[in-house]
């Protein structure tokens, strides 16, 4: 029994893990285009705006994915929703490198960046959610380290970006190898993911206090849903405009070559890895809306220097200053959509949508700007959503379980100086109690995970106060 239960039900070991690949997998993926855009654009002859134009298509074909990924995770659940992602990432790839190595013209570019982008939005609505279930499984917070690993991937693309830029590889040949490798990994580790909906069950049942599933457009009604939208909005244009302009910026505004300008992305990336991965024990401590205004506030000092210092080395510090400020802005973003268990997935999905609006009209946005002013000047459009997003940074702060938490980790810190978070009372704060008390929540989960295969060694004692959902 203890045999087909382990086949049936990956470990949480194996879950997490399988999670962390696919995080990698999904950065690594696009970094392998970002890292070419210099190559596609010399390909191409093309100017700024329709180098905008051109990764607008991406974008399209994102905010498809995301609208589409509710859908279908609801349908065939996480799981399937990488899997599908993973084939239309390597679609869209290798079909784009074959479209720039052959000529095949700017619209055929399009119409894989398309397909790319598609793939892109499904994979990281599916493999957060997957994410935020397998964290709830093995009682730890980690999915900060989730999005540690995207940047990780992000980092080794863009390293392999500027080597092929260096060593002039062809596009096509760089594309379809990267594309085949994320394809077959993905799908193997999508295979260990565990059922999702698993854990949703124990959530709803008939002594819990848990009320029902609220509908999308419940979701979307909540002040809450769109004052989060605007914090992830503003982060992401300032993560996002960095992956599609920093290269170009840093060739058309500080002379360096195509090589040094992609290495440029490369140093971004390294930060934003170094600054996800130091970040979560800051989270632990000051909570997210201190940390989330002091990161708005590094951002815009790191932009700064990018545009107004013309000296390559203070430049480089204002761009390491960038990735860290914009490093945490999007995951915790996400974690307080995902406060409460009643709609997590849908307001993660929510959240993300309005998010990816920077990736829509950020791209051609900038590069209309930047035909008329240079693309450092059209960077000062990121200044106004870095601000907006540190000022809404108040709907941010914890609710539920998990500001239960943070209060707890003050007090036994002796921290009784703090905002008060723990004080929220929302609904999910108030089932916390409840929910140990009625064998629901992650306490019944604990006791289910030996039935299931899962590994104990994954929960953490010290969160049997009340875990964090991060997502």
């Amino acid at each position: 029994m203890t045999t087909t239960s382990t086949r049936s039900a990956p470990t949480t070991r194996t879950w997490i893990i399988a999670v962390f690949v696919a995080f990698t997998l999904s950065g690594l993926a696009i970094a392998t285009w970002l890292g070419r855009i210099p190559s596609v654009r010399d390909s191409l002859g093309a100017s700024t705006f329709e180098m905008g134009l051109l990764v607008l298509g991406m974008a399209v074909g994102s905010i498809g994915g995301l609208t589409f990924a509710g859908h279908i995770v609801a349908k065939v659940g996480a799981r399937r929703g990488v899997q599908v992602a993973s084939v239309c990432l390597a679609v869209g790839l290798v079909f784009a490198g074959f479209a720039v190595t052959y000529g095949w013209g700017f619209a055929a570019i399009w119409v894989g960046l398309i397909a790319f982008g598609f793939g892109n939005g499904l994979v990281d609505v599916s493999m957060n959610v997957s994410g935020a279930a397998a964290e709830k499984a093995g009682g730890r917070t980690i999915m900060p380290l989730f999005h540690a690993a995207f940047s990780v991937g992000t980092l080794a693309g863009a390293g392999l970006g500027a080597l092929t830029e260096k060593l002039e590889v062809p596009v096509v040949l760089h594309f379809a190898v990267l594309g085949v490798v994320v394809c077959l990994v993905m799908l193997a580790a999508a295979s260990r993911f565990g059922d999702e909906h698993r854990y949703e069950e124990h959530e709803s049942t008939a002594t819990s206090p848990t009320p029902v599933q609220l509908t999308r457009r419940q979701v979307w009604a909540q002040p809450s849903t769109l004052l989060i939208g605007v914090i992830v909005l503003g982060m992401a244009l300032a993560e996002g405009s960095a992956n599609d302009w920093l290269p170009l910026a840093m060739i058309d505004g500080h002379g360096l070559d195509n090589a040094a300008g992609s290495a440029v992305l490369t140093v971004f990336l390294a930060a934003m890895t170094a600054g996800r991965i130091a970040g979560s024990p800051l989270i632990d401590r000051f909570g997210r809306v201190p940390v989330l205004r002091v990161s708005a506030a590094v951002a815009v000092v790191g932009l700064g220097l990018l545009i107004f210092v013309d000296v390559i080395p203070i430049a480089i510090v204002g761009v390491v200053l960038w990735g860290l400020g914009a490093s945490l802005g999007f995951p915790m973003g996400m974690s307080a959509a995902a406060d409460d268990p009643r709609s997590a997935a849908l307001k993660v999905s929510a959240v993300a949508t309005i998010g990816y609006v920077a990736f829509l009209a950020g791209p051609p946005l900038i590069g209309f700007l930047g035909e008329h002013i240079g693309l450092l000047g059209a960077l000062l459009v990121v200044f106004v959503f870095i601000i907006a997003a540190g000022l809404a940074s108040g709907a941010a702060r914890e609710t539920g379980a998990a500001a239960e938490t943070l209060r707890k980790r003050r007090a036994g810190r002796g921290d009784h100086g703090g905002r008060g978070d723990g004080g929220d009372h929302g609904v999910a704060g108030d089932q916390q109690p409840e929910a140990r008390q009625h064998g629901g929540g992650e306490s019944r989960l604990q006791t289910d995970r030996p039935h299931h295969g899962t590994d104990d060694t994954m929960a953490d004692p010290a969160a049997s106060g009340g875990t964090r959902t991060d997502r």
